[in-house]
């Protein structure tokens, strides 16, 4: 059951790294560059009624992102499932096994933003693909921006549902376990490139 919860937050991790970090088309708008130190892909879930939280050691994101032409900007978010970390180490094995992530055959999860729209107020929303094992799907990842002179800090929270990427097979296919609604929060610093 620790295995499956730590699967399900590797899940909701991954989610939000895709959702929340960037990495865009090397073509348009300024390029920022993520502070790994004050970043987090992290999500939480629970297993048996028992509430963990998790989070994502390795990813990488590539954001172009004009805040006065948010509808040229774009973001591309990779994943290293293999790097999910939960406190115990027997669960984060499981979430890597072929129940969950299956990262030696499905080694990252990718994110790739279609569209950016700014809903006003420093809110945000980028609607996109997310990639994980082999299933992709479309994900509207809602986010809150504010600059600071060449410094952005990026956050979104949001529930996702692992069961649309085939995540948790055998005993975790259904909600018994562990809950189908996985929490994802990301936080994200970046550095406009010089």
């Amino acid at each position: 059951m620790a295995h499956a919860t730590h699967r399900a937050l590797g899940i909701a991790a991954a989610f939000a790294a895709l959702a929340v970090a960037g990495h865009t088309a090397a073509q348009d708008g300024p390029h920022w560059v993520v502070d790994p130190a004050h970043s987090t892909i992290a999500f939480e879930s629970s297993a048996e009624g028992a509430a963990f939280e998790g989070h994502f050691d390795h990813w990488t994101a590539d954001i172009r992102f004009d805040p006065k032409a948010v509808a040229s900007s774009h973001v591309n978010v990779e994943v290293e499932t293999a790097s999910v970390q939960t406190g115990d180490g027997g669960r984060d094995q499981s979430a890597q096994g072929n129940d969950w992530f299956a990262s030696i055959m499905f080694p990252k999860a990718v994110f790739v933003s279609n569209t950016i729209k700014d809903l006003g107020g420093g809110k945000y929303e980028a609607d996109g693909q997310l990639t994980i094992r082999d299933k992709t799907q479309p994900l509207a990842l809602p986010f809150t921006l504010a600059f600071k002179g060449d410094e952005a800090d990026m956050h979104s929270e949001l529930d996702v549902d692992r069961s649309t990427w085939s995540l948790g097979s055998g005993e975790y296919g259904g909600a018994d376990i562990v809950p189908l609604k996985v929490g994802l929060k990301i936080d994200v610093v970046a550095h406009l490139a010089k």
